[in-house]
């Protein structure tokens, strides 16, 4: 018996997401075409795979059996793919979030052992690249991850990186040698887009009681440092490696009790799995080893909780 792959793509994709409005949206399917593509399979092999109700989705016993060898399938199908035609091409990366400058942590993986080649692109956010995965356009990201994840995407965090306070002049912390988040309560957070759109700020804006907030146009690091060169009570949160321009009257501080950990990670489709993209999350893994970027400590440090 031979059977279509788009199918048995279908059918894998409902039984692992339990949902077919996720495994619609994770294949780029509307959930019509996705339903017909199922039924098609049950009707080459004969049985029913799957039971829908007002609960949801879950596997005849017939799916359950049929499943696993499903998955090998697709598996093996995807890796004959890769191996053909992704041997030289670059990986595919999208960043975003990018005023805290990701290709930092990428930077000097090219000659990194077993590191395959870079494409860099940009992404505007975590929804956008989690789009351009799903279609294929991409082959993974680089970024802050924080859910809801997307179904058929999976992530790997790679880097906790400390925050710094960055105050004008004429702030009144803006002489001291480091600062506590809750002392910043009084201030006034800048952000590049609306609040609700950054899920890092927005969390340490509700931490720490920071009340005002104000939106300043995201035209690059340097105007936005400007901005706050010239508000007194204004401030902005940037990884501590970020290398700032230089704006007269903007200074640095560190952040302790606690110490702000921002998180990046690397994302990438569940399904199909790639050979580059293993290799790729290889290499980050072991620099992520050799530069201690994932040390933590809950009694000295701040990490925003998942969900």
């Amino acid at each position: 018996m031979d059977l279509d792959l788009a199918t048995v793509r279908a059918f894998v994709f409902v039984a692992e997401e339990r949902h077919f409005g996720h495994a619609a949206a994770a294949l780029g399917l509307s959930q019509q075409a996705l339903s017909k593509r199922v039924a098609r399979l049950e009707s080459t092999l004969g049985v029913r795979l799957l039971d829908r109700d007002h609960q949801g989705v879950r596997l005849t016993e017939d799916g359950a059996r049929f499943l696993p060898g499903a998955q090998d399938t697709l598996e093996a199908n995807d890796r004959a793919v890769a191996a053909l035609l992704d041997e030289q091409r670059p990986v595919r990366v999208d960043v975003w979030g990018h005023l805290y400058a990701p290709l930092r942590s990428l930077a000097g993986l090219a000659t990194a052992p077993g590191a395959p080649p870079l494409e860099p692109g940009h992404g505007r956010d975590l929804p956008a690249v989690a789009a351009a995965l799903a279609h294929g356009d991409i082959d993974a990201g680089f970024g802050r991850v924080h859910p809801p994840l997307p179904p058929g995407l999976t992530h790997r965090l790679i880097r906790l990186e400390p925050v710094d306070v960055l105050l004008g002049a004429d702030h009144p912390l803006a002489a001291a040698p480091e600062l506590r988040p809750d002392q910043l309560r009084d201030s006034v957070l800048h952000t590049p887009a609306a609040l609700v759109r950054l899920d890092f700020l927005a969390r340490f804006a509700e931490r720490f009681g920071i009340a005002e907030h104000r939106t300043t146009p995201n035209l690059g690091l340097a105007p936005m440092l400007s901005a706050l060169a010239a508000d007194p009570r204004g401030f902005v949160l940037l990884p501590a490696d970020v290398e700032t321009p230089e704006v007269r009257g903007v200074r640095a501080i560190p952040l302790v009790d606690p110490t702000p950990l921002y998180a990046w990670s690397l994302i990438w489709r569940s399904r199909p799995t790639s050979p580059q993209v293993d290799a790729l999350l290889a290499v980050l893994v072991r620099t992520a080893g050799e530069r201690r970027w994932l040390e933590y400590d809950p009694a000295r440090d701040w990490l925003p909780a998942a969900g």
